[in-house]
């Protein structure tokens, strides 16, 4: 599958088949794709906490506030992704020109992540809704969580939806 298929097939899954557990081979797929994303002066500050079993059931309740996300429940696993430290050249490159470069580099890792995901068959969905206090005492985490996201096999039936993106034209403009 090259990347345009891989784009134009990913979606945000809602529906888990919860009795297929995710192959160690695959997570471990998707986690190196992660790893070997672009950062900021190659800092890559985050970390990702997998969370399968029980730990899995008790994040995708920190995502449920108000009865958002209750299809976490049935994801078989879940990445808690939370933001580290700076490494001491992207800090201070961050100072200098007022930007938040880990909210940056945590949003190519999840994408590297969900692409690598969606090449092995697998289906994710990266929640932004979370409860920060809750991940972190569940995950024994001191900072703090930005997403997670739930990976896992789509149920049976789960239909490749039409994409509504805006037109290209309304994205791009080519100066020169």
């Amino acid at each position: 599958m090259d990347f345009t298929q891989i784009a134009k097939t990913r979606q945000s899954c809602r529906s888990y088949d919860p009795q297929r557990d995710v192959e160690p081979e695959k997570l471990q797929a998707v986690l190196e794709a992660a790893r070997l994303a672009p950062s900021a002066c190659n800092g890559q500050p985050y970390h990702f906490t997998v969370c399968r079993g029980e730990m899995a059931a008790e994040a995708a309740k920190a995502t449920m506030g108000l009865g958002m996300n209750k299809f976490a429940a049935q994801a078989p696993v879940l990445i808690v992704v939370s933001e580290e430290a700076y490494c001491s050249s992207a800090a201070m490159g961050a100072r200098v020109k007022n930007n938040d470069y880990r909210s940056i580099d945590i949003g190519i890792a999840a994408a590297y992540l969900t692409a690598e995901a969606t090449a092995q068959g697998l289906s994710t969905c990266i929640l932004g809704w979370l409860d920060d206090g809750k991940l972190r005492k569940i995950c024994g985490l001191d900072q703090p969580v930005r997403l997670v996201i739930t990976l896992g096999y789509a149920a049976q039936g789960d239909k490749l939806r039409e994409k509504k993106r805006k037109a290209l034209s309304e994205l791009v403009t080519e100066l020169g």
